[in-house]
């Protein structure tokens, strides 16, 4: 059965008829060929299919596309602005955050969203939001210091 639809994905609006049993992350990534959100383990252990609902955090794969339908979602592709990287993601750059790269679409959101909330996080706070996010390069401490230094660009630390 298909159903029509109308998700907001980094502020655009797009209409969609789809399959109702889709996944976000299949519907961002195979329909509107935004291949940033990554496709991990498929059952919300990861956190590499992370991308923001309504300013949220959530694991695509567990969320129907059609259930998605009138919230506003951020991708990865959506985080820089006028061509501009996001703090967060300079400070990924820089501090050596980034390793293959494979979760760090889902760190950076997951940063993003904590320190929107939280723009003075403490290492504790910075890794319990992290909980929901593997990686198996950096060891996680690149990306808290990643995000300690973009939580100081940004005027929090």
């Amino acid at each position: 059965m298909k159903r029509m639809i109308t998700l907001n994905v980094n502020n655009r609006e797009y209409d969609l008829v789809i399959p109702v049993n889709l996944t976000l992350t299949q519907v961002l990534r195979e329909n509107l060929k935004l291949t940033g959100t990554k496709q991990g383990c498929s059952v919300g252990d990861c956190g590499a299919c992370t991308v923001l609902m309504n300013g949220e955090p959530v694991n695509s794969c567990l969320v129907l596309a059609v259930e998605a339908e009138g919230y506003r979602i951020q991708t990865i592709e959506g985080v820089a602005e006028e061509g501009k990287l996001h703090p967060v993601q300079e400070a990924f750059v820089e501090k050596g955050g980034i390793q293959c790269g494979f979760c760090s679409p889902g760190m950076i959101l997951t940063a993003k969203a904590l320190l929107d909330k939280n723009p003075k996080p403490n290492e504790t706070e910075i890794r319990e939001a992290l909980s929901g996010n593997l990686c198996r390069c950096t060891g996680y401490q690149k990306i808290v210091e990643s995000i300690q230094e973009a939580a100081e660009r940004k005027g929090g630390n």
